[in-house]
């Protein structure tokens, strides 16, 4: 499984970096060159050709970090384009899409042009709890704890499997999951907060370093590699120093432009 960090923060913004500025981008990760797990980040990181190879795009809420790209994927594809491109998500998230995004008013309803036989976009609803194959990937859907009807996944080909925790609090079910998962090769949690502002991260239902530990903690599996992502840009500088502070073996965190393959 190749995975492509096209963006991994909790938000957009130019950051001071060794070579001069860098640009931290919201959520989108993509798998084997077709498959998009969230679409916070398409066009910016993509060139035409590529984003044409997405057949799939795999969203886990409908908060506007992770979905604000797919207009702008739907506008790169509109005038050619061999078949749709399969919205995968649950009834909530694809119901938000079609009533405050592709609604004919904020942006056209590309779920139905350019005519309803043959749309850009394709909607698939996935139920969670329940495996669907997504190409050569199987997709497993886990309800988190969000703020909106959020799941996390966990993504498999026949090697290896990825879980994500997608925007949780504190949750039992996905770590359930990935016990039960001999293969898994990578998990990435959210760590959107530093500890000081835990109270936030209680109410917006995100996690912090420290609730990150602790969420780790619940997979039992100390050699499956933990990938903290999701940061907000203006705490980078303190997450980044109270996860080192966390000692966790092999534990890293995703940037921009990464790739790697599980």
């Amino acid at each position: 499984m190749h995975i492509h960090v096209l963006g991994c923060h909790g938000a957009d913004q130019l950051v001071g970096g060794t070579a001069g500025l860098v640009r931290q981008e919201s959520c989108g990760f993509l798998i084997d060159g077709s498959v998009l797990l969230d679409a916070g980040t398409i066009g910016t990181r993509l060139t035409l050709a590529e984003q044409r190879r997405i057949r799939f795009v795999l969203l886990s809420h409908l908060h506007f970090d992770h979905i604000k790209s797919l207009p702008t994927l739907v506008d790169n594809l509109a005038e050619k384009f061999d078949e749709p491109v399969i919205v995968a998500a649950t009834a909530p998230v694809l119901q938000g899409l079609r009533d405050h995004v592709f609604n004919d008013t904020v942006y056209p309803n590309f779920f139905e042009l350019p005519n309803r036989k043959r749309p850009i976009l394709q909607a698939l609803v996935l139920e969670p709890g329940k495996p669907v194959t997504l190409g050569h990937l199987e997709v497993i859907p886990i309800v988190v704890n969000h703020t909106v009807p959020t799941v996390g996944y966990v993504v498999k080909d026949r090697r290896a499997a990825l879980l994500y925790s997608g925007d949780t609090y504190e949750t039992e079910e996905i770590w359930s999951l990935g016990r039960t998962i001999p293969e898994l090769k990578a998990a990435f949690i959210e760590s959107s907060f530093p500890n000081e502002l835990a109270d936030l991260a209680k109410q917006t239902k995100h996690l912090t370093p420290s609730l990150l530990a602790e969420e780790w903690r619940k997979l039992r599996n100390d050699q499956v590699p933990l990938y903290a992502y999701h940061l907000k840009p203006p705490y980078t500088d303190q997450i980044l120093r109270e996860l080192r502070e966390l000692h966790i073996p092999g534990l890293k965190v995703l940037e921009e432009g990464q790739t790697f393959t599980l």
